[in-house]
């Protein structure tokens, strides 16, 4: 049995497979899943587990080069854009976008994490880099 990082098997399956630019999605709840794009489902009830918890979480165990936010969150979402800002000091490109356009880019990404957050725009999408 696995004993550290991701338990969850999906995401410990799309972390391992994710290459150099490959892009993983951390949803809120009402983020509209792309067709054919996988869903790892993680909402257990609303706010739970949070968007910032599960951005963490990630974070903690992928690569990073850069993340895109809606611009959105920049006046409506605390929480998000302070996570924004987090990983733009640790070095992460960081690009803001329409709402509309973050949605569109869900289209190319591995898997999309839907978390229970149930904040407005508390939506990343992380762009893989290497670790060498």
């Amino acid at each position: 049995m696995k004993k550290y990082g991701h338990l969850n098997r999906d995401i410990a399956r799309i972390l391992a497979a994710m290459g150099h630019g490959d892009s993983l999605v951390i949803a809120d709840c009402g983020l509209p899943i792309p067709p054919g794009v996988e869903c790892i489902d993680l909402a257990l009830q609303l706010g739970r587990p949070g968007f910032g918890e599960t951005l963490d979480s990630i974070l903690a165990d992928f690569q990073c080069e850069r993340a895109v936010f809606a611009v959105e969150c920049q006046s409506h979402n605390v929480m998000a854009r302070d996570k924004a800002e987090a990983l733009a000091r640790a070095g992460v490109a960081l690009d803001f976008v329409s709402h509309e356009e973050l949605k569109r880019r869900c289209h190319s990404a591995r898997a999309v994490i839907r978390t229970g957050e149930c904040t407005p725009y508390a939506n990343a999408i992380l762009h893989s880099g290497v670790i060498f």
